[in-house]
């Protein structure tokens, strides 16, 4: 598997207790293992990771990206 690096807009998703996604232009992400400093809504991040396809979710809302690293955008 190999590392992706995308750029968007961290939101909380989904039902109940929700999920963390990264909203792109292009795609909606499922942040799986995301650190608690990525997960603030409305932040800007750029984060690299791997497409996990051998993994499924109840929110199924987009491909669930495990986080490696990320960066905060201003």
């Amino acid at each position: 598997m190999s590392s992706i690096t995308v750029s968007g807009t961290v939101e909380k998703k989904g039902f109940g207790t929700g999920t963390w996604a990264l909203v792109t232009d292009s795609e909606t992400y499922e942040l799986k293992d995301a650190p608690t400093e990525l997960c603030k809504s409305y932040q800007k991040a750029r984060v690299t990771g791997t497409i996990r396809d051998d993994v499924m979710t109840i929110a199924m809302i987009g491909p669930v990206l495990e986080v490696e690293s990320f960066e905060v955008l201003e």
